[in-house]
């Protein structure tokens, strides 16, 4: 069971029944079903533009993000899908914080539903650092579904380690 490295947290019997679909070659077809295709946010702009509609809706009150985009690095580097970072400068006698949301490039080819699992996470960054009872409540709040996208996005990055991309 070592190989369901994104499961590990869940329940043996989960873990289970999800090493049974792969290797019956068959948990493709049970995501695929669920969420049949990708979706067509390729560019950083256009990464930026929805990523700033979420955060209108929710977080209007938050501080800024000042750079969104998309980093084909963050994944084999950070061990991550997404990043929020906030970089603090000296500016003069002030000092000014900027935050930066990067989201792994693997998520240019995923349904939307995943891409927007992704980016509530690290939205919900800019209010809630930890990742504690008020973080999830956050998640859920700007997604109610999160914890359901978030289990089946792991059943997707479990399918793409072991054959590869479906989109």
């Amino acid at each position: 069971m070592n190989q369901l490295k994104y499961l590990a947290a869940y329940p043996a019997a989960i873990q289970t029944q999800v090493q049974q679909l792969l290797d019956n070659n068959q948990l493709a077809s049970v995501i695929l079903k669920k969420y049949p295709a990708a979706h067509d946010i390729r560019t950083d702009k256009a990464l930026y533009d929805y990523v700033l509609d979420i955060k209108n809706d929710y977080l209007r009150k938050t501080e800024p993000v000042s750079k969104i985009a998309f980093d084909s690095k963050t994944h084999v580097i950070n061990h991550a899908l997404g990043l929020h970072t906030t970089i603090s400068r000296v500016q003069g006698s002030k000092l000014k914080s900027k935050h930066e949301i990067r989201i792994a490039s693997m998520f240019k080819e995923v349904p939307i539903e995943f891409l927007k699992m992704i980016v509530v996470h690290e939205l919900a960054h800019l209010k809630e650092k930890e990742h504690d009872k008020a973080f999830y409540k956050l998640c859920e709040y700007m997604e109610p579904q999160y914890h359901q996208l978030e289990f089946d996005l792991r059943l997707y990055l479990t399918q793409v380690e072991r054959y590869g991309k479906l989109f």
